[in-house]
């Protein structure tokens, strides 16, 4: 066209140059339309027809390649293609042509967006452990055997294909398999593309309304909830085959990737006969599934109670017996005849057989203990407990005691808790870390043993099992919802566990609160909802018994008459809380004092301000009742005023600094003299306590100072002693030397401590001097010898000639 433009234009412009249109270039620039169609109509029509003629292929002579259609670099095909094929997911019985055939005839089906994100958030967010995969797989197993098992009820004929109903799984190293199989209910083509194909769609769950809507009575063995558990495969592994034949239908297959999908009819026909056949194709970092204790690890910890058999392929290496190839035969040797060589009766001959190992493969049942929770505790003999106790608790000793109840009301759940014969060696170290002591099934299935109000803190020695239907469960089901029933549960198995103990024998008690005594005085502390109960459990040592120890109820029936408090004594041995000068008076009277000698005992006692509406009466502390007599009283009215300015003297010029007040006291009997604190002031031995807290400040100075009240025995010789030199002479050095000793021996003997221990030693050497009528301006003698200081040894200086010469330093090769 370009051309015949440019033609046109010379040809306008009247150019004297000749020049030649092409014949294809002439329709462009002819004025005739009728030329331009024919034109264009034959353009068509060759255009056409170059299309239909091909070149005739040429004849080469020679052989084919062997190899033709194979490409070195480029995608293999033909011989290699099959190997990989035959490398790619393999099912039992099903060869490539098959497999072929099953992709061939497969319907697609792709997950809506949503649900790719859902697919999503299960497999990477809802799940906190891997491991849950399992447990989800086989609850959805046992939930298809208890559908089938149910129906069999009204039709034994739907057990006709398969009557054992079982679960069995089949690790596959070789090609990074593993297999769950049940002969459970199965599923139709429908129901693979509606349970599986359809997320947070529960199978269970749609065959219990139905049941329901039937006004059918199912039990409520039942796990499956949510709809979203078999997804949880994906975790571990790439792709998921599922085989699975209903008695309604065909053997089909079903498989996804956790993108997409796919069904077809198996092409392998009915190899199930019923039931489900689960193919995980593991990921490389999930290959530790396939190993047997692994499995063998999870079983036990989610699935042991499962209501159906648990089969697992395992291998062992057993000893067995291999036939030796006999020798040849005998020969007469050199010099002897045929008679000579020694002929054996056939009957006598032993074929001759080795021991050799061999590696055996059988089925192994993995759930051989039974859920003895979920029978009356009228069937289950002691024998069972002991063994289910062993199994679960990892204890190889027997329990002390157990309790097997069922609650009801609110929640309704079944509970064995068991008492350890021992304490764990850690038990106070780590007090009120998580234990794992309590297990929480939901439908025999494990949950979880990772919470902490399921038992308070003191009581996280007791052992066992709690299973309910009733617990919310977040979806995921390896956690519980916090809601007010886990707050029943606990208050319920509180109560369970203190009547266990209270039940229990005195010879078991004993044993129990050699172990677990202090936990009861923690709970004390720590529960006060239940501290009277708790209170019943308390043991001590008493003046009562030097061997027994006693408990509060007992004390309270060996009270006297009109004694209104009970007395306790705190100290570091039951010998110390004995010679205390304030129970010398106590003692007399025959009352009986509780001796308080473990460090918690102080403490617990101070959060239990009364039993059985008797309050407690510390005897190192004030306002000590001893019901005395009105002529008592007025003997000590008497001796008050005879006193009275020498306890004024006390506390205002001589002990200012370390008591609040000096009284004569009615408790003291041998003593001289005691310390005694206030009300609400800290006892020796609880001054001692807290100045030894790991976390205390250097010298006590986290303990408050407070001052003391000095109770001084009126009838002791010392103190009337006292008396005289204070009448004498108020400022002599006597008075005050013998009030300062009297304090000092009062700090020791009440529990405290001296806080100025040279001064005491300076006033004990003095009053052993007085005692010994030794002079008190006697010096001690050194002899000179020890005064002279050692001199130094002398440092003559040696001749030039004389000294050592220095040798040269040696080349490092040599050193």
């Amino acid at each position: 066209a370009e051309y015949g433009k440019q033609w046109y234009q010379r040809r306008v412009r009247g150019s004297s140059q000749t020049h030649t249109l092409p014949c294809c270039c002439r329709p462009f620039i002819l004025g005739s339309s009728c030329d331009m169609k024919l034109y264009l109509l034959g353009l068509v029509c060759l255009v056409t027809l170059s299309g239909l003629c091909r070149a005739e292929d040429p004849i080469v002579e020679g052989t084919v390649e062997e190899d033709l259609g194979k490409s070195t670099i480029g995608s293999k095909t033909d011989d290699e293609t099959v190997e990989r094929e035959e490398e790619a997911i393999k099912l039992d019985g099903m060869n490539v042509a098959q497999m072929k055939q099953l992709r061939e005839s497969a319907e697609k089906h792709t997950y809506q967006a949503e649900v790719n994100r859902m697919m999503k958030l299960i497999i990477n967010s809802l799940y906190r452990n891997k491991e849950i995969f399992l447990r989800e797989l086989i609850s959805n197993a046992s939930d298809a055997l208890d559908k089938i098992r149910f129906l069999s009820l009204t039709d034994p004929s739907v057990l006709s294909a398969t009557p054992d109903l079982k679960v069995m799984i089949k690790p596959d190293k070789e090609n990074h398999a593993l297999h769950i199989i049940d002969t459970g209910i199965g599923m139709t083509h429908d129901d693979l593309v509606k349970n599986l194909g359809t997320i947070a769609k529960s199978g269970t769950s749609e065959f219990l309304a139905k049941m329901e809507e039937g006004d059918t009575e199912v039990s409520s063995d039942l796990i499956g909830q949510f709809g979203v558990g078999f997804y949880s495969a994906f975790l571990v592994a790439d792709t998921v085959v599922v085989t699975s034949k209903n008695n309604a239908d065909e053997q089909w297959v079903w498989e996804s990737d956790a993108s997409s999908f796919t069904v077809a009819k198996d092409p392998r026909g009915d190899t199930l006969g019923r039931g489900t056949h689960i193919s995980l194709f593991l990921k490389e970092e999930a290959y530790d599934f396939l190993e047997e204790h692994t499995i063998k690890d999870l079983v036990k910890k989610y699935s042991q109670f499962i209501n159906f058999p648990i089969h697992m392929w395992t291998s062992r290496t057993e000893k067995v017996e291999e036939a030796v190839e006999p020798e040849a035969d005998a020969t007469p040797k050199e010099g002897e005849t045929d008679d000579d060589v020694k002929v054996e009766d056939e009957d006598d001959e032993k074929p001759k057989v080795k021991m050799v190992d061999k590696t055996v493969y059988d089925w192994e049942v993995m759930n051989d203990n039974k859920p003895i929770w979920l029978r009356s505790p009228k069937e289950v003999d002691d024998a069972d407990y002991v063994a289910f106790y062993k199994s679960f608790s990892k204890d190889s000793d027997e329990p002390l005691a157990h309790v097997h109840f069922t609650a009801e009301g609110e929640v309704t759940f079944k509970s064995i808790l068991f008492v350890p014969k021992t304490a764990a060696h850690d038990l106070y170290q780590d007090y009120g870390k998580a234990v794992d002591n309590i297990k929480m099934y939901v439908k025999r299935v494990f949950i979880t043993d990772d919470f902490e109000e399921m038992m308070p803190k003191y009581l996280a020695f007791i052992k066992g099992v709690v299973d309910s239907d009733d617990l919310p469960l977040n979806v995921s089901r390896e956690t519980l919802q916090q809601n007010k029933l886990l707050r029943v549960i606990k208050k319920k198995l509180v109560r369970k566990a203190l009547d266990m103990l209270k039940k229990m024998s005195a010879e078991d008690f004993k044993k129990f609160y050699k172990e677990f005594g202090t936990n009861i005085k923690l709970g004390v502390m720590e529960d006060h909802s239940n501290r009277n109960r708790l209170a019943k459990l308390l043991r001590w040592q008493s003046s009562n018994d030097e061997e027994e120890m006693t408990s509060l109820e007992g004390y309270v029936e060996r009270m006297k008459e009109k004694q209104d408090h009970i007395y306790f004594m705190s100290g570091t041995t039951r010998a110390e809380c004995e010679k205390s000068p304030f129970v010398e008076k106590l003692l007399k009277k025959g009352y009986e004092v509780i001796y308080l000698i473990d460090p918690i005992d102080e403490y617990c006692v101070q959060n239990l301000p009364e039993f059985e509406g008797k309050k407690f009466q510390n005897a190192a502390k004030e306002n000590l009742n001893l019901q005395d007599n009105d002529k008592v009283k007025e003997t000590m009215e008497k001796l008050g005023r005879d006193y009275d300015t020498m306890l004024n003297w006390l506390k205002e010029k001589v002990l200012t600094s370390g008591i609040d007040k000096a009284i004569l006291s009615t408790r003291l009997v041998e003593s001289p003299c005691a310390l005694v604190a206030s009300q609400y002031g800290y006892s020796g031995n609880m001054e001692r306590i807290m100045k030894s807290q790991a976390y205390a400040k250097s010298g006590g100075q986290d303990v408050p100072n407070q001052k003391k009240i000095l109770e001084l025995n009126p009838f002791h010789p010392l103190v009337q002693e006292m008396n005289k030199l204070y009448k004498a002479d108020e400022d002599g050095e006597q008075a005050k030397d013998l009030a300062h000793a009297l304090y000092d021996t009062a700090l020791l003997r009440s529990g405290y401590s001296l806080k100025d221990t040279v001064a005491f030693s300076e006033r004990m050497d003095k009053l052993l001097r007085k005692s010994y009528s030794i002079d008190m301006s006697a010096k001690v003698e050194i002899p000179p010898e020890f005064d002279e200081e050692e001199k130094p040894a002398s440092t003559e200086e040696v001749p030039a000639s004389e000294e050592t010469p220095v040798s040269e330093e040696k080349p490092k090769d040599e050193l």
